[in-house]
């Protein structure tokens, strides 16, 4: 399968988490459902590896990925944190567009941090996410 594909896979089961998440943080502790959500992550992913058998050790692998992979972690969790305390109090189309403003920073940040292509598609795509997503927290 394709970048595209597994991208659209990632957007169904993303809106489906916000949707499930919200359910599930309505009578418990934002904190605590972002603890149940991760791990469930947790055993799932070393699941997945168990079972299909990544090519490298785990010793294997390189410094600079152990930082890099722990600081993407470290934001994925501050990020789950915040996103379970946003839908524990606000309603959750109104959250998940907020939350998808990551699109356009990663757009600007990977221009800065990775040295991609900052294109007219990429700047106008990224603005009109900025846009939906205030008229959207405005309404």
């Amino acid at each position: 399968m394709s970048w595209l594909t597994w991208s659209l896979l990632s957007a169904v089961f993303a809106a489906a988490t916000a949707i499930l998440a919200k359910l599930g943080v309505e009578k418990i502790d934002s904190n605590l459902a972002t603890a149940i959500r991760t791990s469930v992550v947790v055993v799932f992913s070393w699941l997945i590896v168990l079972i299909f058998r990544p090519d490298s050790p785990a010793g294997g692998i390189p410094r600079r990925s152990w930082m890099f992979l722990l600081l993407s972690g470290l934001a994925t969790g501050l990020s789950w944190l915040c996103y379970f305390r946003a839908l524990k109090l606000g309603p959750a189309s109104r959250v998940a567009p907020i939350d998808k403003l990551s699109v356009a920073l990663v757009i600007g940040l990977s221009a800065l941090f990775l040295g991609e292509r900052l294109t007219w598609a990429k700047g106008a795509g990224g603005l009109l996410i900025v846009a939906g997503a205030i008229i959207i927290a405005l309404e």
